[in-house]
């Protein structure tokens, strides 16, 4: 795939996908869960964590299969062990311990004050049900057309193929743990893509065709 072809796919810009290439800048929340999605890659094999298992693919017809089963049954990482992903937006990463072979996703995440999960103001997409709960500070979720905020103690939940983004519109940062459960699996069964960013330039009229306008982000 040729640096042009991948920057059409996610909806950027080829001068800053090369710029993401070769380090000179680092991509946002937004722009991060695109190259994952259309590389059909972990956020696990992204930070180099050679251990991950990949998730199981779609299941054949047959009874359904409510959840993969685990390849381990037990695992513990220290803080300092912990995956770490820094945004030039003033938003940290890191990934917390899981279940190998397990389709769950899990997250803590800081928004310093004034940062939000895309620096170009984009509502984004994924597969997966994302769970939230935030332990300092506060949060603004825009989903869709509605406004949510939450706050030390609040948790929330929602569908992540809905369009949203988060936004510290507060003065002190936020903390706070995510889950996304089924991403990997609903990705594989789609057997297309639906992920990706939505630019709020064209906020009406993009949001009303989001499933159509989204599912391109896999191509």
């Amino acid at each position: 795939m040729s640096l042009r072809a991948l920057a059409s796919a996610i909806g950027v810009s080829p001068s800053l996908l090369s710029q993401i290439e070769t380090g000179k800048t680092k991509p946002s929340v937004s722009t991060l869960y695109s190259l994952v999605s259309q590389l059909n890659i972990s956020t696990d094999a992204l930070l180099g964590r050679d251990d991950h298992v990949p998730a199981p693919a779609a299941a054949p017809a047959g009874p359904p299969v409510f959840a993969p089963q685990p390849t381990t049954t037990f695992h513990h990482q220290s803080s300092a062990e912990n995956p770490t992903l820094e945004m030039d937006n003033g938003v940290k990463w890191e990934k917390l311990s899981v279940l190998e072979g397990t389709d769950v996703e899990a997250l803590r995440v800081t928004y310093q004050p004034g940062a939000s999960s895309s620096i170009e103001g984009r509502l984004m997409r994924h597969f997966g049900i994302e769970h939230v709960y935030l332990i300092s500070g506060e949060l603004t979720l825009q989903l869709e057309f509605d406004r949510h905020v939450i706050r030390a103690g609040d948790s929330m939940v929602f569908d992540s193929q809905r369009p949203h983004l988060f936004v510290n519109e507060a003065d002190e940062p936020a903390l706070g743990v995510w889950y996304v459960t089924g991403r990997s699996g609903a990705a594989s069964a789609s057997g297309h893509g639906s992920e990706g960013v939505l630019s709020t330039a064209e906020h009406d009229e993009a949001l009303n065709s989001a499933v159509d306008v989204l599912r391109t982000f896999r191509g």
